[in-house]
């Protein structure tokens, strides 16, 4: 798998896409609804609240990592209210003249707070967001595999292993809905 999927945000759904535009190696779609991911969600873009960008999945997994082990901290005692936020953002980055978008993670724990900017690609246009909509639409007809991920340490470790998958991919379904 390459290093760079697109991450597809709509009013209800969060979408990590991997190779569907370019339709090359191993496709793969995870959905999640927002209150899967999500607290809070709110999203507004001029493009039907659809923002669609690329990311690398090695920078994605790197902050996610360092944000649950600081919400870790707060164990079962803490408030888990507002101790993970993400943004997107511009940002004007040191020794440059033009603000670049990013990601931001803005982490608080028991004894630290973090704030990683993960940098993404500009917004696709209206134009290419609606290439990436065909192309998930189409993607409707690839075999459905379910994996369930309840909460971000899943989400981590799920990114963690697929991080490392090779040129070939064997998925075998048990009777139980196991893999």
């Amino acid at each position: 798998m390459g290093n760079v999927c697109h991450l597809f945000l709509t009013r209800e759904k969060a979408y990590f896409l991997h190779n569907l535009l370019s339709g090359e190696g191993i496709q793969c779609v995870a959905q999640f609804h927002k209150e899967t991911l999500f607290d809070d969600y709110c999203i507004s873009s001029q493009n039907e609240d659809c923002i669609a960008f690329a990311v690398d999945i090695s920078l994605l997994q790197c902050a996610v990592r360092s944000s649950v082990s600081i919400c870790s901290e707060i164990g079962a005692a803490g408030s888990a209210a507002n101790r993970l936020q993400i943004k997107l953002v511009k940002t004007l980055p040191p020794n440059c003249t033009q603000a670049m978008p990013f990601l931001t993670f803005e982490t608080k724990g028991y004894k630290s707070a973090v704030i990683q900017d993960v940098p993404i690609s500009k917004p696709l246009s209206r134009a290419q967001g609606l290439e990436l909509q065909t192309a998930l639409d189409m993607a409707q007809d690839i075999p459905p595999t379910l994996v369930q991920v309840p909460d971000l340490n899943q989400l981590q470790n799920f990114v963690d292993r697929m991080k490392r998958v090779g040129d070939l991919l064997n998925v075998s379904i048990y009777k139980y809905q196991q893999l």
